[in-house]
């Protein structure tokens, strides 16, 4: 554990250009939940769009996802 109570300040500053790139992801993935949307709004019977709005929502918390896995690689 880190002495300064979790905080990677230089892990942070590296993953910027990842978080940047997946920010494109979140979204993509935010355009595909709103389309995902409004179509399951019009025929709530199509379960392939319930899988694609769980992908956009996945897609959505890539940033986070991101963020956290690169900080947790740099040592202390």
């Amino acid at each position: 554990m880190c002495s300064c109570g979790g905080i990677r300040p230089i892990g942070w500053l590296l993953s910027l250009p990842f978080v940047l790139l997946s920010l494109i992801f979140s979204a993509i993935g935010v355009f595909i939940w709103t389309v995902g949307t409004s179509i399951s709004a019009v025929c709530p019977c199509c379960m392939c769009v319930t899988v694609l709005l769980e992908y956009a929502i996945e897609m959505i918390k890539v940033p986070l996802h991101v963020m956290e896995w690169f900080t947790s690689l740099i040592p202390c």
